[in-house]
């Protein structure tokens, strides 16, 4: 059986990864720990319970604070999600608005 990994695969699979990938303006401080980069996952639909689709369109804080742990490597906490900086929020919700847009909807938009 042949578990050599396919350069291919793993080239698609760089190229998903850093798409969902936001480099933070200003890093979460955990104790000694600094995040500065966050990955994002495309979130499941019971990942999304108890939240309003709309107000993630809409970028609410609270919607971003409910569904960012669920999808963030690392994870991130509600309260640091709370603590970030303005700029790294828009950036992070912008990314979790673009998952749920439908595939056409991205393949017409000028910036794919």
């Amino acid at each position: 059986m042949n578990t050599a990994p396919t350069p291919a695969l793993d080239q698609t699979t760089a190229v998903a990864a850093g798409d969902n990938t936001v480099t933070l303006d200003t890093p979460i401080q955990r104790g000694e720990t600094s995040i500065t980069v966050v990955t994002l996952r495309r979130p499941k639909a019971g990942e999304l319970r108890g939240v309003a689709l709309t107000d993630l369109l809409q970028l609410d804080v609270t919607a971003l604070q409910t569904v960012l742990p669920r999808i963030s490597n690392p994870m991130l906490l509600k309260q640091d999600v709370a603590e970030l900086d303005p700029a790294d929020l828009v950036q992070l919700g912008t990314k979790v608005a673009g998952f749920l847009l439908p595939k056409a909807a991205l393949d017409a938009s000028p910036s794919a």
